[in-house]
């Protein structure tokens, strides 16, 4: 589902991924821990298209069975809109439309007509437990169901993976623990594959795997 060989990454004169190798099988959770500043939000980015590892060294990273490594930047954005799928730690919804529009938003950039995207997006937000809360705004909602519509978004085009950065760490224990079990119940019921970046040791030990980070390298 994922591999990716020699991902070397700078800012700067920091070298911050070290030729990362890292491969991570279809429908798998995969934690990925590790102190401050180790490279896990970069290595997500890389893995997200949103950023790219150094062109200087032969890399590769292919998801979903498609070779990233030499597509255009528009290619990229096109592939990101359809298969992968981002939970961030603060939601990033916008203040301005409802739970239901902020599902949308996806759907419309790929061009998805209105009609069925609201579809869908009434469906997970039903299976999330929101369907009364689709036509309030984000001011209206709680941290906890914040989040949820924001993995409503993250789902709304059947991407094959989703990428979680810190995705509970602005939650209540009780929120952050209601979440990490909402990540299983999703992968058995879509199948998804969830690379979770987070300092939760408690949703890091329930992962199929958890990786740790340090120094730019996956020990």
């Amino acid at each position: 589902m994922i591999v990716t060989k020699n991902i070397h990454k700078y800012y700067g004169d920091v070298e911050v991924l070290k030729g990362l190798d890292l491969e991570i099988k279809k429908g798998e959770i995969v934690a990925i821990v590790g102190p401050s500043g180790a490279g896990k939000t970069t290595l997500l980015q890389i893995l997200g298209t949103l950023d790219k590892p150094l062109k200087e060294q032969d890399f590769e990273i292919n998801i979903n069975n498609k070779s990233l490594k030499n597509l255009t930047d528009k290619q990229l954005s096109e592939f990101r809109n359809k298969h992968i799928g981002f939970i961030f730690q603060f939601h990033q919804l916008l203040p301005e439309f409802t739970a239901l529009e902020n599902v949308c938003i996806p759907a419309f950039i790929a061009k998805k007509s209105k009609k069925e995207s609201e579809k869908k997006a009434k469906e997970l937000l039903e299976f999330l437990g929101l369907s009364h809360r689709i036509n309030h705004r984000p001011s209206e909602l709680s941290g906890g169901e914040q989040q949820r519509v924001a993995v409503a978004r993250a789902l709304i085009n059947n991407p094959s993976v989703i990428l979680a950065d810190e995705p509970s760490g602005n939650l209540d224990s009780e929120s952050a623990k209601n979440l990490h079990e909402l990540f299983f119940k999703l992968r058995d019921e879509f199948g998804q594959t969830f690379v979770l970046v987070t300092h939760n040791l408690e949703l890091a030990d329930m992962a199929d795997r958890k990786l740790t980070m340090k120094d730019g390298k996956i020990l």
